[in-house]
């Protein structure tokens, strides 16, 4: 095939869904993949359906997954002298026609039908007429009644169509707006969109969209109608579920690398491999690697998945990430070097960014709180006297790395005779009010000398006071 061209249609009548962000990113990757062009057009032809503020959650949802496109976006609202312009080529070539036969008139025709035991359609009343344009007029398109309409497909085969189980579908609607199929055709063919990745929910709009091409003497692009996404019910994945906004899963904490890698298994496979980069997901990616079966959506895996990428991004990468959870924590987290060294002592103990967040606390907050319940416990008389020795000796520390630490703990625990397992609990309550944390070298080491003195002197003091 020549230089791909794929696509992403959206109709911005609600926030990005899971299945949606699935056939973005399939379209997207594949585009990657060969080398070829990635175009995002949004379907708004439904005009009290379509929104602008669902317009930005798609924009919003594709820039968090880092699903960034080469041409658009277009707008199907913008583009309405195009499709007027092939609706009256079609009619004048005899492909198509106007129709003024109203909604009451159609459907007395379907009742008549399902008297009959026929499929309830529009019986071309208005077919050979050569009707003009007028107001309350419709086009529709001239359906051949028989034979049948072939669908070559990527994923699932050959699938073939009885055309008479179509009817003169409108091509245009009475308020002048194209309808969906026709629209899209005409897109496509403008666009020179060569590839049509999408949901196998679309399947039943092809063999019209196919007749429509035929009609226009296009070429057809290669379809690939990719499996539904299902919930672990096996029915379809819906708010039930849990959250289905994609920005939801950024907000949650997840890390868009995984999320993509979460999206692309849902169909996709590649092996066993389950943990795959976006530069992965890239080389990787084709369309016969696609099953046929459906995608389901496990929330365990995604967390999962979540916590790999959490634990396998370096923490210059995860800063930007985590910073708005930082932020909404009131954490702020304006030294970078500081940072990032506090990521990489969190990493393996996160599955989201607002966890990693929230463990980060201790990091940020002077003073440490000690309250009575936890510091209590721990911080008593008895450690107060090698608790003393240790910020002496490590006052008197030049570096602060961890072998340094490690040798005035050894000498500590030599002089009074103490087992590491003593020290740890108590110190760590010290430096970060709390009895969980990374290790006491590594916290140490982030927090460095002037924070680490100024942490056990407190300690001291409360221990001190408490008598």
């Amino acid at each position: 095939m020549a230089f791909i061209r794929t696509r992403f249609a959206p109709s911005p009548t609600g926030y990005l869904h899971v299945g949606g962000a699935r056939t973005a990113l399939f379209n997207w990757l594949y585009a990657r993949h060969t080398g070829g062009t990635f175009i995002l057009r949004i379907e708004d032809t439904d005009q009290v359906r379509s929104t602008e503020p669902s317009v930005q959650a798609i924009f919003d949802a594709l820039r968090w997954l880092e699903i960034d496109w080469d041409e658009g976006p277009f707008f199907q609202s913008q583009r309405l002298d195009v499709y007027n312009a092939h609706i009256d080529r079609l009619v004048a070539e005899g492909h198509a026609y106007h129709c003024t036969c109203t909604p009451e008139q159609i459907e007395a025709m379907r009742e008549k039908a399902r008297a009959t035991g026929d499929k309830p359609r529009y019986d071309g009343t208005c077919r050979e007429k050569g009707l003009a344009a007028c107001p309350g007029s419709v086009v529709r398109f001239k359906a051949p009644s028989t034979g049948a309409t072939l669908v070559p497909d990527a994923v699932k085969g050959d699938i073939v169509f009885a055309n008479d189980e179509l009817d003169d579908f409108v091509l245009r609607r009475s308020d002048g707006m194209p309808t969906y199929n026709f629209a899209a055709v005409v897109d496509d063919v403008t666009m020179q969109i060569n590839t049509i990745i999408r949901g196998d929910d679309h399947v039943m709009n092809t063999p019209k969209q196919i007749l429509i091409y035929n009609a226009l003497n296009q070429p057809l692009p290669v379809f690939a109608h990719v499996p539904m996404v299902l919930g672990p019910d096996r029915t379809r994945l819906s708010k039930r579920h849990g959250a289905t906004s994609v920005t939801a899963y950024r907000d949650m904490g997840l890390l868009p690398d995984a999320f993509i890698n979460f999206l692309a298994r849902l169909g996709w496979s590649y092996g066993d491999q389950e943990f795959f980069t976006r530069a992965e997901l890239i080389e990787k990616f084709t369309l016969d690697r696609v099953g046929k079966s459906a995608g389901i959506f496990d929330a365990v895996k995604l967390s999962a998945l979540n916590a790999d990428h959490i634990k396998a991004t370096a923490p210059q990468a995860l800063a930007r990430h985590l910073l708005p959870f930082m932020q909404a924590q009131g954490l702020n987290a304006t030294d970078d070097a500081y940072l990032h060294g506090a990521i990489a002592t969190l990493q393996a103990r996160s599955k989201t960014l607002e966890e990693m967040a929230r463990q980060a606390h201790f990091y940020y907050t002077e003073p440490v709180a000690l309250d009575d319940q936890t510091a209590g416990k721990f911080l008593k008389p008895e450690v107060l006297e090698w608790l003393r020795a240790l910020a002496d000796r490590l006052s008197a520390l030049t570096s602060f790395g961890e072998k340094d630490l490690e040798t005035v703990f050894l000498q500590v625990m030599e002089t009074f005779q103490i087992k590491l397992g003593k020290i740890a609990q108590p110190l760590r309550v010290a430096l970060t009010g709390t009895t969980v944390s990374p290790g006491i070298f590594e916290i140490m080491v982030v927090l460095g000398k002037e924070r680490v003195l100024a942490r056990l002197a407190r300690a001291i003091e409360y221990i001190e006071k408490r008598g």
